[in-house]
């Protein structure tokens, strides 16, 4: 399992983003690449107290309905320090991506004291509207994923509101499976209430998954 100190050395570092198969924009479609690799390197860090405002910018420039599907409202600076304390705590590890040098998306696992769940781990991760659909999302997560295995995760969970289709797209390419259901079971930021589902990643199976960094 990894310490603390292993977890310092691994970061910053950067993810190759591979754009080849589009332009940037809704539009975005996955298609078999036809020509050289076109990779834009993103650089990754480990979230800190310092980097507050820049995280509640970001949190406030996402479309009304991102920020429905998130646990708690980071446009609220309370709750965003309740996140910071949490990672100094050590019970969240937070990535901040930053390509051309501007925060665009973050990558957050969150760890369990039980006994029972020290093992499993919960992904978060939010990515700025002009970096969705061009593959940063995916990286984040894969880069997630990899981070679990070194923390000696046994699996790792992502949960969302039911109708988060490209969220559930997202996780569901990467390997994670539907684990549950739950109807009526989580109350948005306008006070309805919304299907969650529970997708889960098997750690165990990470050797022979092609997406790992």
């Amino acid at each position: 399992m990894a310490t603390e100190r292993q977890i310092a050395n691994r970061y910053p570092r950067t993810l190759q983003l591979d754009e080849t198969f589009g332009s940037p924009g809704p539009s975005f479609f996955r298609a078999k690449p036809t020509s050289k690799a076109q990779l834009h390197p993103v650089p990754l860090r480990l979230m800190n107290r310092d980097d507050k405002d820049s995280v509640h910018l970001l949190a406030r420039n996402l479309p009304h309905d991102d920020l429905l599907f998130l646990r708690s409202d980071i446009t609220n600076p309370g709750n965003l320090d309740a996140w910071i304390e949490s990672i100094e705590k050590g019970n969240t590890i937070t990535i901040l991506a930053e390509p051309d040098g501007t925060l665009e998306g973050y990558a957050s696992i969150h760890l369990s004291g039980a006994r029972w769940t020290r093992k499993i781990g919960e992904l978060a991760i939010n990515v700025a509207p002009e970096w969705q659909s061009r593959g940063l999302g995916e990286g984040l997560c894969g880069e997630l994923i990899a981070l679990a295995e070194a923390l000696g995760m046994r699996k790792v969970t992502a949960q969302m509101m039911a109708e988060h289709r490209s969220a559930r797209a997202l996780f569901g390419r990467l390997g994670f499976q539907v684990a549950a259901f739950l109807p009526d079971w989580v109350e948005d930021g306008e006070g309805q209430f919304r299907d969650l589902l529970v997708m889960v990643y098997d750690l165990s199976h990470s050797a022979s998954n092609p997406t790992q960094p």
